[in-house]
């Protein structure tokens, strides 16, 4: 059975670039971003989700031109190349496209792996030399980013846009200072609520009605300042 190789695929253009020696390992990695809040009187901060990070991809490549190396006939090298040849075709995927003002958008398989992506960055290692200097051995430290365009995610998502406001329902003898305390870990952050809420005397609320909770930091709607 022969063994399968990983491979590049540019999108944009369909060429492919096959990799001459497969990874002995690859790294994915995928981190959320949150912020702190600090509250206090508590022991550690409040939490609260900011954002999504692209999952990423990370992986050492060894490219070697020191013998002659090819795949189903189809030469890769000749015996004492320059080893640039080869790893120009590996950060040439980094150049941008002047019909998109872009890179290109990549497709990296191998085997069950198949990961859509962009070549995020490329540290080129020179180890073996020939004796007038020619390199024709070289390890490339590598990172893909996953790439999501709009429109795909809205269909991850169902088109659904997220909706980060939420409902009180108002208890007797609550105030907008013990509700803001409550969802926001912070009693002086009642002004958002009840300007989200044409609230005028925040001292007179009607119990068992619905408040709806804004996110914070809230902008005036007016004004435009933002509070917290």
């Amino acid at each position: 059975m022969a063994l399968e190789k990983a491979l590049i695929t540019n999108t944009d253009t369909g060429d492919r670039v096959p990799v001459l020696f497969n990874p002995e390992e690859y790294t994915l990695k995928k981190e959320i971003n949150y912020a702190q809040a600090a509250v206090p009187g508590l022991i550690a901060p409040l939490l609260q989700f900011i954002h999504g990070n692209s999952q990423t991809l990370d992986m050492e490549l060894l490219v070697d031109t020191y013998e002659r190396h090819d795949e189903s006939g189809s030469v890769f090298n000749s015996a004492g190349d320059d080893v640039r040849k080869l790893t120009r075709k590996i950060t040439d995927l980094m150049a941008i496209n002047p019909q998109i003002h872009a890179p290109p958008v990549l497709l990296f398989t191998w085997g069950s792996l198949s990961f859509t992506c962009v070549l995020a960055s490329v540290a080129q290692r020179f180890i073996m030399f020939l004796p007038d200097g020619t390199p024709v051995r070289a390890r490339l430290q590598v990172s893909f980013h996953e790439f999501k365009n709009a429109e795909l995610q809205a269909k991850e998502t169902k088109n659904e846009t997220a909706d980060f406001t939420k409902l009180h329902t108002v208890s007797q003898g609550e105030t907008l200072s013990a509700i803001a305390a409550r969802v926001y870990g912070s009693a002086i952050s009642w002004r958002p609520i009840a300007i989200r809420n044409s609230i005028d005397d925040p001292r007179a609320l009607s119990v068992g009605a619905r408040l709806v909770i804004p996110q914070l930091p809230f902008r005036h709607p007016d004004t435009g300042v933002v509070l917290t």
